[in-house]
């Protein structure tokens, strides 16, 4: 009686204790990672608005080109102007969504193979203790886990594509923008 009032716990209390942390671990990184996707469809919602927004500007400016009587080859500069400053606005935003996207993916990566590192320890643990071979040596700590170098090799070519197709449409339009005055 007086070994429980001075600290002293049986090793099943401590390890039944273990098994709850164990548990709510698991839980936890398991709505992270649910709330790191909702966090990325929202993202990705957003960078579609963007889009959307953007190639109606476009369309618009493509409009305004085609329809104008009055302008002549020596005024090109002035859409070439206007689709550049819209596109480098564009371009910051676009960035700055992928930034957030590729953060928010980072961050649910950690989370998934953290849950997985969990959801595997207790499934050894429990294993062990079924068969009896529990013993005081059962690691209950989970670590953080990220995943390795190669894993930002495929956030970088997400952006890459997205930069590339980007440029893509800056060149056409102001090729675009030259060649209908121009021609």
């Amino acid at each position: 009686m007086q070994l429980a009032m001075m600290g002293y716990e049986h090793p099943a209390v401590q390890k039944e204790t273990a098994l709850q942390a164990l548990n709510t671990t698991i839980k936890l990184h398991f709505e992270k990672t649910l709330e790191k996707n909702r966090a990325v469809d929202l993202e990705k919602k957003e960078l579609w608005k963007l889009f959307q927004f953007f190639f109606l500007f476009l369309g618009l400016v493509s409009i305004a080109l085609v329809h104008s009587p009055r302008l002549q080859c020596r005024h090109c500069w002035v859409p070439i102007g206007l689709l550049t400053m819209a596109h480098l606005i564009f371009y910051v935003s676009v960035a700055q969504t992928l930034r957030c996207i590729n953060g928010l993916k980072y961050q649910r990566r950690c989370h998934k193979l953290t849950l997985r590192l969990a959801a595997e320890r207790l499934k050894q643990i429990k294993m062990r203790r079924n068969s009896g071979l529990a013993d005081e040596t059962d690691d209950f700590e989970i670590q953080f886990q990220q995943p390795p170098l190669s894993y930002f090799v495929k956030l970088k070519r997400n952006w890459t594509v997205h930069i590339g197709f980007l440029i893509l449409i800056y060149v056409f339009m102001v090729s675009s923008s030259v060649a209908l005055p121009c021609s």
